[in-house]
């Protein structure tokens, strides 16, 4: 069924440019305001003209028929150019298959030995912090979970210089990819500082995950990690690929897991930092709980599900700001979005952030309330208004890992230290292809 009532177009647009100076001045605030004009919105990127999913239910229909909105757009066109064809950038085509060889190694019967790695990593990056220390929460965060990653993938193939590396590479790539998003394409080619510093790290990120890919394939012993099992996956042999997956497709993998592993993960413990940090009732039932569960240990998987109020801190961080702010897919084949028509070939995005920050979706959504994550309605959220991990059959293969993650690295935090915000240093959200916080500068003070 089609209708006759046309797609409003957002305002604002400007020749050539389209909205890219709202898109850059505010994202955020010019997200919120298009539902206002209805569930499908125009808007324009340069000359690029797109269609912005406003409405929960439509964007559940883009995310569970994955076939007919296939990966694609600016942003995962940028993404590709640096993490390949890996699980969460790869089409359709290749999607099944991939998810099937790369699923082993999410397997609940492997969380244990992560979890016991992630509390190690966590236990020593906190224990080396001293009273009266500054730093960048994102920054730390970023370290934290890097380390932890970094075991769980790699045991120890990668040493602490290489980590540094790594994580340097990423500032400069999440940077880029979101700025060439945006940027004509002819302009992305030129020798800019910034196009040399994408271009650099870009390199040397995939060369580091090569090297990493050949030592352990020429590895005497074998090892228990993220990266064993990708090299023995093994695959269908009815469907006629081969068996495993090749070295290209591991550091595919290996590059994707890396990135969003670590810009997911450290966005949203830093973005929960600087929540408890402006609402201290919320700072103390977080402390109580966690004086409660581990009495100034470090926290194992164990303890995760006592960790209840820790978990629902974490779930607020990712409605109030998920890290996938912004999604883009393109339509493999004429379709419909409701009753309005969509020709093949179609930009499609859609916004977490938006969805999340609906008030139809949830009671005063600019509000960060981890206690409406015990209530009824909100454990079980609506398909499609709850979406920091995608949906569907693409939606994240990592969740379960992600979360255990976050709860062991905040529960810990909160058992041993409180983090104060340093004053006259406004937070505001970087303009990145994730949605983190810039110059999240915070002081320690040990708890006792």
């Amino acid at each position: 069924m089609t209708t006759n009532i046309p797609i409003s177009q957002a305002p604002g647009a400007l020749p050539l440019l389209g909205h890219l100076l709202p898109l850059v001045r505010d994202p955020l605030k010019f997200l919120t305001s298009l539902p206002a004009r209805g569930d499908l919105v125009h808007i324009r990127i340069g000359p690029m003209k797109a269609l912005l999913v406003c409405d929960p239910g439509l964007t559940r229909h883009v995310l569970v028929n994955d076939r007919t909105f296939d990966k694609g757009g600016p942003a995962f066109d940028q993404g590709r150019e640096v993490l390949g064809n890996g699980l969460p950038l790869c089409p359709h085509t290749d999607h099944r298959r991939q998810r099937r060889l790369v699923q082993p190694a999410f397997h609940p019967a492997r969380l244990p030995a992560y979890a016991r790695l992630m509390t190690e990593q966590t236990d020593t990056a906190t224990g080396s912090w001293t009273d009266g220390q500054t730093i960048d929460a994102y920054t730390e965060m970023q370290n934290i979970v890097a380390q932890g990653l970094v075991a769980t993938m790699f045991a120890d193939t990668l040493n602490p210089t290489a980590i540094t590396g790594v994580l340097e590479d990423l500032g400069a790539i999440t940077d880029g990819i979101f700025r060439r998003m945006i940027t004509p394409p002819r302009l992305n080619t030129l020798p800019t500082p910034g196009n040399r510093r994408y271009y650099q790290a870009r390199s040397r990120l995939r060369q580091t995950m090569a090297r990493a890919t050949a030592d352990r394939r020429s590895a005497a012993t074998g090892h228990d990690d993220l990266l064993s099992v990708l090299l023995g996956s093994p695959d269908s042999p009815e469907d006629g690929h081969d068996q495993n997956l090749s070295d290209a497709e591991v550091i595919d993998q290996l590059m994707a897991f890396f990135f969003a592993g670590i810009e997911t993960a450290a966005a949203t413990l830093a973005w929960a930092l600087h929540a408890l940090a402006q609402h201290p009732h919320i700072e103390e039932q977080l402390h109580a709980e966690a004086d409660s569960v581990l009495a100034g240990a470090a926290a194992t998987l164990d303890d995760v599900p006592r960790l209840e109020y820790t978990r629902r801190v974490l779930m607020e961080s990712l409605r109030c700001y998920p890290p996938a702010w912004l999604v883009s897919r393109t339509t493999t084949t004429d379709t419909h979005l409701g009753t309005h028509p969509v020709r093949a070939g179609t930009a499609v995005f859609f916004s977490p952030y938006l969805i999340h920050h609906r008030t139809d979706q949830y009671d005063n959504p600019e509000q960060f309330d981890p206690d409406r994550w015990g209530s009824s309605r909100h454990l079980n959220p609506p398909d499609g208004s709850f979406i920091p991990f995608g949906g569907g059959a693409r939606k994240c293969v990592g969740d379960q890992f992600g979360i255990t993650e976050a709860v062991i690295i905040l529960a810990t935090i909160a058992a041993r230290w409180r983090l104060e915000p340093l004053p006259g240093r406004p937070v505001r959200p970087a303009l990145a292809l994730t949605l983190s916080p810039q110059r999240l500068h915070m002081r320690l003070r040990p708890r006792t």
